[in-house]
């Protein structure tokens, strides 16, 4: 049973889909009730050209909605008809393309994702709520591709392989593919808790082989921006990003800092606050840099900034202060991410201060002792941010090897 998506021939301004499906030897074309036009609409792939716009969103779901309903009906019939029930077919369509909601069929993987949502929604950031959400759109989009809904005892090896040929037939990284596969092992976990029957105990994810690069500031890098002569509007920005870089949290939060958060414990200058993403509460006492900054703001914390404006002041700030050194990175091209190599600013963002704090203090202070001011939960999460390629290190270490080298030379001589 196969299936395919073309415009029709009617020259319209918009054309209407056509699809084309083969059930037992025999070929059907059936028009339905979607308009696209030609311009926005990709012959190869048989679907809008950029699935990722609202409106082309909500058709590319219909349209893997139809295959997916569709091959049920036809799987349905009985072997020995060979006259195709064209009226069933049609009602079917009709329904999909009429529905404003999606529904998924009771039990399936999709309609257990959404209930794990729907009681997580209240306890989880809007973040993560938005995160899941992008697992549950691209398992729709898998089920498209199968052309069938995805029941709990599919959920097993062959589940796994076909899933990564698709994603790299989509062009999806890795990574992507891996979280959503351990999402998946947590709706598992959730139906068992409902007592649904699964394969969780025996489905075995594929590690990842990518190795993530992070990005981050060195000290060096850090003096630098400080020592730059900045122009007066750059100068919030700056100070937001020394204070980033030395407390180590995310711009949600010391965004928010303010001089009634400051509390001394034992002579110590500290800050205490609520993380927004995972509702910790941190107690943090203040790095003699952060205090310089205060300082020099009336013993207070610079204005607030929209994080728009802050990402992009910070880049035009280590632009300026020649943080140019040339690096690979992945970046959005299209509707994807790809490697390419670019000057080390135009990488910069909000979340630099947090990777920068934990790779810039990683094996100085005990690893147990940043966690604490991070928020990790765990050092797996917290050992992500580091950065394993510390330049500042491998140079050093370069400098005694060349110290052993040349006192070994005049020994010989």
């Amino acid at each position: 049973m196969t299936f395919s998506y073309y415009l029709s021939k009617k020259k319209n301004s918009k054309k209407q889909i056509v699809i084309s499906f083969t059930h037992q030897s025999k070929i059907s074309h059936l028009k339905i009730p979607l308009f696209i036009e030609p311009k926005d609409w990709d012959d190869q792939m048989q679907r809008p050209k950029n699935i990722y716009t609202k409106k082309n969103k909500e058709l590319n779901n219909k349209l893997n909605s139809i295959k997916v309903n569709l091959a049920k009906v036809l799987s349905n019939q009985k072997q020995e008809y060979t006259i195709i029930d064209l009226k069933a077919i049609t009602s079917v369509i009709k329904k999909i393309c009429s529905e404003e909601k999606q529904y998924y069929p009771k039990e399936s993987l999709l309609a257990i994702m959404n209930e794990y949502l729907e009681a997580k929604k209240s306890f989880i950031s809007l973040s993560t709520y938005r995160r899941y959400l992008v697992f549950l759109r691209l398992l729709e989009k898998f089920e498209g591709y199968i052309a069938k809904h995805i029941g709990m005892k599919d959920i097993n090896t062959d589940f796994i392989h076909r899933f990564y040929t698709f994603g790299k037939a989509e062009q999806y990284t890795e990574s992507t593919l891996k979280r959503t596969l351990e999402f998946v092992k947590t709706i598992l976990n959730f139906a068992e808790q409902q007592g649904i029957d699964t394969e969780v105990r025996r489905l075995k994810i594929p590690k990842s082989k990518t190795i993530k690069k992070v990005i981050t500031l060195s000290e060096k890098e850090l003096n630098k921006i400080k020592q730059t002569q900045l122009p007066l509007e750059l100068q919030s920005a700056k100070d937001w990003l020394i204070i980033s870089c030395y407390t180590g949290q995310r711009i949600s939060d010391f965004m928010q800092f303010n001089r009634e958060l400051i509390m001394h414990i034992n002579g110590k200058k500290c800050i205490s606050f609520i993380q927004q993403k995972t509702g910790k509460e941190i107690v943090l006492p203040l790095h003699p840099e952060v205090t310089a900054v205060l300082k020099e703001n009336g013993n207070t914390f610079p204005k607030p900034m929209e994080y728009s404006i802050y990402n992009k002041q910070i880049k035009k700030i280590a632009q300026l202060a020649q943080i140019n050194e040339w690096i690979k990175t992945r970046k959005r091209i299209g509707f994807r991410s790809k490697e390419v190599k670019i000057e080390k600013w135009e990488n910069i963002s909000s979340h630099i201060g947090r990777r920068s704090f934990a790779s810039n203090f990683y094996g100085k202070i005990p690893t147990q002792l940043l966690m604490q001011a991070t928020g990790h939960s765990t050092e797996k999460i917290f050992l992500s941010y580091v950065n394993a390629h510390n330049n500042e290190g491998i140079t050093m270490l370069g400098k005694y090897f060349e110290k052993i080298h040349s006192k070994r030379k005049f020994k010989i001589m």
